[in-house]
């Protein structure tokens, strides 16, 4: 085995990870490194069913506990700590940032215990940094099994962690999750940040479960911390940038989330100058539509959250840019509108090339926002995640 020197490159799960993506890992993991990967894995394929015996699925409202849920719930097939985030130095030098580790189960029991070696638990991790002014972005992709200290999580005091990529709470605390600390690094290219909660937690969807599609279970137990004031540092090469701005964390858990009639989805968070934060996430039919499960969440500069529903926002692609790597075509720049709230948005991508070329393919980067509320100008600045938009494929 070759896991403790291999940094081979994988991917996501929005946000909602699964069957066949465990396969494509379970497969690295058993085998000698793979050929060099060309078309990728389609994430909503992986995202689309599969076996379920023996994983809890999310099926009902339930009552958070913390800090326990801030740790592991292997009882669930997938679940993962998602961290974006936007950031400048003192001369206005911008940078894009993301961290996500994931947790997949390989079994829905642990496995007899004969060897140190031996777990049903893979963890992977996708670093991302997004250099503005150099027009640059660098990604990149880790795995490794829940074993012998290389990756895991654990609830208090609270740690995720694959290797030396790492999201850390304090010792001590009301929740144990902030101030929180955000290490990684691959080469000359690192990050080393400290969050704290601007706003309290906010649950999605129905108190925190969030349905993606029809089939009871097909859904995620998801909370979110939409602001967090940041500062650290950011190192490119031997240049070290002394940074702040502001990140959104996001966390699921779930055993299963598409439908057949879904071929992926777009997802934004946005924070808008005037203190309000806009998370939403359109589901796609396969005929490239809205499906009726989107939906997402108005943050008011005080905390208060409303659900936004599928009908209530608008989105329309206005920009496409076309992967010269991968032939994979993405909208980069959307009109984002929710008439309810007066608001009529134009999120624009702050670089067209922050694809995640990884054993996942996708698109996620920092974007900047620019519009109306009602008669007065706004803009602010956030993260939009796209899975993959193949050749050919509907951007209605």
């Amino acid at each position: 085995m070759q896991i403790m020197k291999n940094r081979r490159f994988w991917w996501w799960g929005s946000t909602l990870v699964l069957a066949g993506l465990v396969m494509v890992v379970t497969g690295y993991l058993m085998t000698s490194p793979p050929p060099e990967r060309t078309s990728g894995v389609n994430v909503s394929a992986a995202l689309g069913g599969g076996d379920h015996a023996g994983y809890q699925r999310a099926e009902r409202p339930r009552p958070f506990q913390f800090p326990a849920d801030h740790g592991p719930h292997p009882e669930f097939r997938n679940e993962w700590w998602y961290v974006t985030g936007n950031l400048a130095d003192a001369d206005g030098r911008r940078f894009g940032y993301q961290l996500t580790l994931f947790r997949i189960a390989l079994a829905p029991t642990p496995p007899e215990m004969d060897s140190a070696w031996r777990t049903n638990q893979v963890y992977m991790g996708h670093f991302a940094l997004t250099d503005v002014a150099d027009q640059q972005h660098h990604a990149f992709e880790r795995f490794s099994r829940a074993v012998l200290g290389l990756a895991g999580a654990q609830a208090a005091p609270f740690r995720v962690w694959l290797e030396d990529w790492e999201l850390a709470g304090p010792e001590s605390g009301a929740d144990g999750l902030f101030p929180l600390r955000i290490r990684a690094r691959e080469g000359e290219i690192a990050v080393d940040l400290t969050l704290t909660a601007a706003k309290p937690m906010v649950l999605q969807g129905d108190r925190g479960l969030s349905q993606k599609s029809a089939e009871p279970g097909n859904a995620s137990y998801y909370y979110s911390y939409t602001r967090l004031p940041t500062q650290g540092t950011v190192q490119i090469g031997p240049r070290h940038f002394t940074v702040s701005g502001a990140s959104w964390l996001d966390r699921e858990w779930s055993t299963s989330a598409l439908g057949p009639e879904q071929s992926g989805w777009d997802w934004f968070a946005l924070h808008l100058d005037d203190g309000r934060d806009v998370m939403f996430y359109r589901l796609r039919h396969t005929d490239g539509g809205m499906h009726s499960f989107s939906k997402g969440v108005l943050v008011a500069a005080d905390g208060q959250a409303r659900l936004l529903r599928w009908d209530e926002v608008e989105l329309q692609p206005l920009d496409h840019w076309t992967s010269p790597h991968t032939g994979d075509r993405y909208p980069i720049r959307w009109r984002l509108r929710v008439p309810a709230e007066h608001l009529d948005l134009t999120v624009t991508a702050k670089l067209a090339d922050q694809e995640m070329r990884l054993t996942v393919r996708y698109w996620e980067g920092a974007v900047s926002v620019a519009g109306r509320d009602g008669d007065r100008a706004i803009d602010g600045r956030g993260y939009l995640e796209m899975t993959r938009y193949e050749p050919g494929a509907a951007t209605r």
